[in-house]
């Protein structure tokens, strides 16, 4: 299997399967002298692990990330970062009684015609369990970007629609994403969530959710206007995370709703800095950042493994019927915050390098 590399410049592979010994990544081409500890990744990891609330899958592991190269007395060498993490909680029998079934929904069908195996433990390699060793990764990008950009940067993450119930996004507040097991940032709209998705478990079924991303402080200039545009490679990432189905850009798709009034960012100069009106393309006009905040929200789609009977194929071809035990999130989405914010800071990073290899 190809394609197991994201990035340019800045680039890391990931490896392992859900239910295997362990999963990793190795991290190329981050800059050397950065301070970094398992510490500062742990607690990246910690947000997106499984078994910390009755609302995700109950699946327990600790996700406790381990450096096995690429760090020296505390700092970064330039030499690829070997990252290890252990699966601890895998019970590959859940799916014994599925394993000549394809899943609707997953990527067992497709996965199995294009490779001629089928993993069924958990999806094998296609399981979202990779998306931790992304998360490893993304975290370095992060404390990379804290580093050479300063304090002034960073990203954020946030559910901002659970299943059919929206939030008031003006009371985006980033110390109540923190706290609450949703990742929502109107705490007037957590009570709710919560009610609806206690509902959702209990019928057995799952939701969808958006998660809007928010980064700050990102300098002007990153990207280029044909083929690596900083919005495509960013819609690119965040559609490469299991289960996402639509990206969005600032306005993204309501755009098209606008008036050319509306939608246009007027530029004004004040006290001699630049000032935009409105924010619509989402802080990057042309594929390159304008300096403003980057906004980014992608669509994650209902888990598709629900204890509802649905009609299926097997192995063979044959008409059957599946319904899926075991441990599953109900919401993917409210896991998916610290993976989005993942892979934007991995592709601000790659960018920012590409940016200062061209332009110094």
């Amino acid at each position: 299997m190809s394609f197991n590399t994201f990035g340019k410049i800045f680039r890391f592979s990931t490896w392992g399967e859900s239910h295997g010994v362990a999963i990793g990544c190795v991290v190329d081409g981050c800059p050397p002298n950065i301070p970094i500890s398992e510490k500062e990744i742990q607690a990246d990891m910690n947000r997106r692990r499984p078994g910390k609330s009755k609302f995700t899958s109950q699946r327990k592991e600790s996700d406790k990330v381990e450096i096995l190269s690429g760090i020296f007395q505390g700092k970064t060498t330039g030499t690829p970062i070997s990252m290890i993490i252990y699966n601890k909680d895998s019970r590959s029998r859940d799916y014994e009684t599925i394993k000549d079934k394809f899943r609707p929904g997953h990527a067992d069908y497709t996965y199995f015609l294009k490779y001629g195996i089928r993993d069924y433990r958990g999806g094998g390699r296609q399981s979202a369990r990779e998306t931790a060793s992304r998360v490893a990764a993304g975290a370095i990008a992060r404390i990379v970007l804290n580093k050479i950009i300063g304090k002034k940067f960073k990203i954020t993450g946030a559910v901002i629609q659970l299943g059919v119930l929206g939030c008031n996004k003006k009371n985006w507040n980033e110390k109540e994403i923190r706290k609450n097991p949703f990742f929502c940032p109107d705490k007037k709209s957590i009570k709710l969530w919560e009610k609806y998705l206690l509902a959702v478990r209990k019928a057995g079924s799952s939701c969808g959710a958006i998660i809007e991303l928010r980064a700050t402080g990102v300098p002007v200039g990153l990207g280029a206007p044909i083929y690596s545009k900083l919005d495509a490679d960013i819609a690119s990432a965040l559609m490469s995370i299991n289960a996402v189905k639509g990206v969005n850009i600032g306005a993204g798709m309501n755009s098209a709703f606008l008036s050319g009034e509306d939608n246009s960012d007027e530029i004004r100069n004040i006290s001699r800095k630049v000032k935009f009106k409105s924010n619509n393309a989402g802080g990057i006009l042309g594929g390159i950042s304008s300096g403003q905040d980057i906004i980014a929200s992608f669509s994650v789609k209902p888990t598709s493994s629900i204890l509802s009977s649905r009609q299926t194929i097997n192995k063979k071809g044959k008409n059957t019927k599946i319904s899926v035990r075991g441990r599953h999130d109900p919401c993917v989405g409210i896991r998916a915050v610290p993976i989005g914010e993942a892979m934007l800071s991995c592709v601000l990073l790659d960018h920012y390098l590409m940016h200062k290899a061209q332009c110094g």
